[in-house]
């Protein structure tokens, strides 16, 4: 249910950013092909307003959430919960006696109130009942279970005692479940107002953003028209921002080409113009061809060239015998162009490990990419996760955010094992020390934002591979010296590296008990990225 409530709330987020413009449906093409940008500021002003009332509603509902969850019980609250939790116990204790009417306590417990008031009140400081426990409550009570001794066994009678211990825990159980369930939906409704309060914020912030720059650029814009237009290529509308790392956006809408084969598209003629006004090498990120869409424009999306590129390694085993891998992971390009890296390594093992590490890269995916802000989406996920009805389901994440158009690198570490990070023979690690996903409902995120250089080498590994070596008390450490002595700038090769010492580590060097120590041995997941320089001819303004 409160997944489902999340998943509902994201549908609001489909709306790109560019709302004015992107929204065809909502305003119709008259107003997309609308060249007045009188008509566009204010269609924009009223898709912000909206956003904005769609925002604050959802907060709304998570205060209200929340507020349900906080809910003061008073004293006579309790007082009463407790009354109503001990005559559930015994109505369910005198089921759970009926059919055993021959057994020696079964007078006892069944037709003595205070006894039974004893039990509860015994139930209620210990959780449970032992058979040292019961024979103390009824000494108390005068009763002695003819037989019996501490330090002789009776069969009969332990069997009679037994039962008699089955059926007092397994009453209290129940009586306990009204509270055990309330917890967790106190628990469930303070998850779902801190997912709708992030909702709403990332809702605002898109509505922010739809009317923050639409004024800027105005004479770049008047550049790149009357260029086009010389080169035959008819602009409808024409969209500039600008990142405070420098990196351009432009979204551009045409008139689709004349020739139905596509030979007259512009793309080309328009990336050229771009380069040439905004003064730095830009890339086709995205395209809307109106021939194949049957529209009746074009769209495309340009953005500055990348200074960096990444040269990615992976190495990694599966636990044999197990053909369900706890480690997840993925490598997405976001709407800004920067590249998401992540790895989950779900608690545990098999399909229920797995299903956790897949909940958290999925989640971040969709968040990251319908604009919400990272910290909150690791916070959603948190959330998400530890509302899960399941028991004991957590997962880390590892979290990598490159932006290769300014040179550096964001990382977000909730449970993750250490990052390293070589240049030339240095080795710098970083390390957490929060808990995975899951397992507390309110989350310290650690974050590091580094610069890199040309060069520089980072190394993500599972636990498993940090745990691979016995011999350093500071686990980490194995890795970081191996770093230091690897002279090739290959990543693949290091990967592998990494990825057999681990193996020679876990193994040992007995041969005669590899093949039974590979059942035991975990996943080993290993990535290597270095940073590349790439060559512009424009360079940044």
């Amino acid at each position: 249910m409160f997944q489902e409530i999340l998943i509902a709330s994201l549908g609001l987020l489909a709306i790109p950013k560019n709302v004015g413009i992107d929204i065809e449906n909502a305003y119709g093409k008259e107003k997309l092909l609308s060249e007045s940008n009188t008509r566009a500021l204010e269609e924009n002003r009223e898709t912000k307003e909206k956003l904005n009332n769609i925002s604050e509603t959802i907060s709304e509902m998570a205060k209200s959430f929340g507020e349900a969850a906080v809910t003061e019980v008073t004293e006579d609250e309790i007082k009463k919960q407790e009354e109503k939790n001990k005559k559930v116990f015994i109505e369910e204790l005198k089921n759970n006696l009926e059919g055993l009417e021959q057994n020696i306590l079964f007078d006892d417990l069944y037709n003595d109130e205070k006894i039974q008031d004893e039990i509860y009140s015994s139930l209620q400081e210990n959780e449970i009942m032992t058979q040292r426990e019961l024979i103390n409550v009824l000494e108390k009570n005068n009763r002695y279970i003819l037989g019996f001794s501490a330090n002789a066994k009776n069969d009969s009678i332990d069997l009679d005692i037994r039962k008699v211990i089955k059926a007092i825990n397994s009453s209290y159980r129940v009586s306990n479940l009204n509270f055990i369930w309330k917890k967790k939906i106190d628990e469930n409704k303070k998850n779902v107002s801190k997912q709708l309060e992030g909702v709403s914020q990332a809702i605002s912030e898109l509505a922010n953003d739809i009317t923050k720059k639409e004024e800027q650029f105005v004479e770049e814009k008047e550049k790149i028209k009357v260029l086009l237009e010389q080169k035959e290529v008819s602009v409808k509308d024409l969209q500039i921002s600008k990142e405070k790392t420098g990196r351009y956006k432009v979204k551009i809408y045409t008139s689709i080409c004349e020739n139905e084969d596509g030979l007259q598209c512009g793309m080309k003629k328009i990336n050229q113009c771009l380069s040439k006004v905004l003064n730095c090498d830009m890339v086709l990120q995205k395209q809307e061809c109106g021939l194949r869409q049957e529209k009746d424009i074009c769209m495309f999306t340009f953005i500055s060239k990348d200074k960096f590129r990444l040269q990615v390694g992976v190495s990694k085993t599966t636990q044999k015998g197990s053909p369900v891998s706890g480690d997840t992971s993925t490598q997405t390009k976001l709407e800004d162009g920067k590249i998401l890296l992540a790895i989950s390594d779900g608690m545990g093992s098999g399909p229920e490990a797995r299903k956790s590490s897949k909940i958290a890269i999925k989640m971040l995916e969709r968040l990251l990419t319908s604009g919400f802000e990272k910290e909150n989406s690791i916070k959603l996920i948190n959330s998400t996760i530890s509302a899960n009805t399941e028991e004991d389901m957590y997962a880390t994440l590892d979290v990598e955010i490159f932006d290769l158009y300014a040179g550096n690198v964001e990382f977000i570490k909730n449970g993750a094992c250490p990052t390293y990070i070589k240049r030339d023979d240095q080795v710098q690690i970083l390390k957490s020390q929060s808990l995975p996903a899951g397992i507390l409902s309110d989350i310290d995120l650690e974050t590091y934002d580094k610069d890199l250089q040309n060069g520089d080498i980072l190394v993500i590994c599972s636990d498993g591979v940090i745990d691979s070596n016995k011999e350093y008390l500071n686990k980490e450490l194995w890795i970081k010296y191996l770093l230091e002595d690897i002279k090739t700038d290959d990543v693949q090769k290091i990967a592998d590296i990494i990825i057999k010492e681990a193996i020679d580590n876990d193994y040992g060097q007995d041969d005669a008990t590899a093949d039974n120590q590979v059942k035991q041995h975990p996943v080993f997941l290993c990535l290597v990225i270095q940073f590349k320089t790439v060559y512009l001819i424009y360079g940044t303004q």
